[in-house]
Order: C-alpha cells, then structure tokens, then sequence
C-alpha cells in the first residue's frame, strides 16, 4: 500500500470533499435514527455523536494517510458501513421490538459491504494506509455495536463484550508495550475471523436465535477471536524479541 504523501504535498480538495460526505451521511443518520425512534432523542443523539466522532477522526487522518485527491469509492462504502455501525448503536439503547427487527438486514448490509470496499480500493487503484485502517476501526465498532445487542438482547451473559472489547484492549496494551503498535502484515485468518464474528452476532440479533444456542455461538467466536489475537501477539513479540 500507498505511504503517507510527503509534509509538502496537500489535498484540501480531498478534506472538502471529505467533510461534504461526512456531513450528508451524519445529516441522513439522523433523519433516519429521528424517524425510527419518533421521540425519543436519545437514540438519535447516541446516533449522531458517535459518527460526528468518526466524522472527525476522518478530517485529522485523510489528508495524511490518503495521497489521493479523491475520497474513493472504497473509503465511501466504508463510510456507509460507519453509518450503518451508527444506527445499531442507536436501536441498541431502544427497547422497541419493530426496531430491533429491522436491525438484522442492518448488520446483514454492513457485512455485505465489508466485502465491497477492499475490491473497490483494489479496482480503483486507491488503496491506502487511511483506507485500510479506516475499514478496520469500522469492523471493530461494528462488532463492539453487535456484541452490545447481543448482552442486551439477553443472548449471551455480559462476558459477550469481550469480543468488541478485545480490539480496544489490544490498542490500549500497545501503549504500555510499544511492540504490540507495530504494523501486522495482511492476514486472510485475520479477516476471516472479522467476518465470523459479525455474521455470528448478527445471527443472534434473530428472535429464534435463544439460548443455549446463542450462547455456544457466542462462546465459539469468542473462543475464535481469542485466538486471532494471541497468534498476533505472539508475532508482535517475536518480533520485537529479534530485532
């Protein structure tokens, strides 16, 4: 992939462009999450912070890490999945049965897309440090989002979090230990794995999906995910052992 541009090289064309997206996407979020819930604001409101916080991590890190004067197809598909990530975590906080069914093709879309963005990147000839990281934290919220319902939907116990919750403990470790903040190769393990997960807890987002089926699903991606992460680990350390 791609560097970083050099400190001389700046694409404001690429930032406006970035912040015109941003804003339309979170301005369709909310007429969306503002339409689901009727008056309720608080789904809404969680709605919209969350992807004004993307929205800005976004504008600090593209011109940076994306040496393209365009957005891209790719970090656009990746964007709507943020959206889609959004609303999730807006129906998570509603007790509304009509919502929760339609969050089921929500995350089924998300996952589809998944699929889409790195093609795009690829077709296009667009892919990027920004674009590969951007589609990375996206899947990591997602699954965060899908893991939240899935403890509130009674699907599984609190322990359910800890697979959205390993990402950012993985990210949090590599302060304490700079080894683990070195960059890891492509790993098609790696993102089989991220798919697992999403479809497992979107599975589970299905009224038939109960326990004790929902908990052995559970309990197999996280047992699945544990292990992505320790192989990663121990590379990590390995590593930085021999150098």
């Amino acid at each position: 992939m791609p560097g970083p541009p050099s400190a001389d090289i700046r694409l404001p064309g690429c930032i406006h462009r970035t912040a015109r997206i941003a804003v339309c996407v979170a301005a369709a979020a909310l007429a969306s999450v503002l339409t689901l819930a009727g008056s309720d604001i608080a789904p809404a409101t969680i709605a919209i912070l969350l992807f004004g916080g993307i929205a800005s991590v976004i504008l600090r890190r593209v011109e940076a890490y994306h040496p393209f004067p365009e957005f891209g197809p790719a970090n656009l598909i990746t964007l709507a999945r943020a959206a889609l990530a959004c609303l999730l975590a807006a129906i998570v906080t509603t007790g509304s049965l009509a919502l929760w069914l339609i969050a089921f093709p929500l995350a089924l879309a998300a996952l589809a897309l998944d699929g889409v963005d790195g093609w795009a990147a690829r077709r296009t000839a667009m892919a990027s440090r920004f674009g590969a990281r951007f589609d990375m934290e996206i899947d990591a919220l997602l699954i965060l989002v899908l893991s939240a319902a899935a403890w509130v939907g009674g699907k599984a116990g609190a322990w359910v979090l800890l697979l959205g919750l390993m990402r950012y403990a993985f990210l949090a470790a590599s302060l304490a230990w700079p080894a683990l903040g070195a960059d890891l190769p492509a790993s098609t393990r790696r993102k089989a794995i991220c798919v697992v997960q999403v479809a497992v807890l979107a599975l589970l987002l299905l009224p038939a999906i109960a326990p004790p089926l929902s908990t052995g699903l559970a309990l197999g991606a996280l047992g699945a995910l544990s292990w992505s992460f320790a192989v990663d680990v121990i590379a990590l350390l390995r590593r930085a052992k021999a150098a």
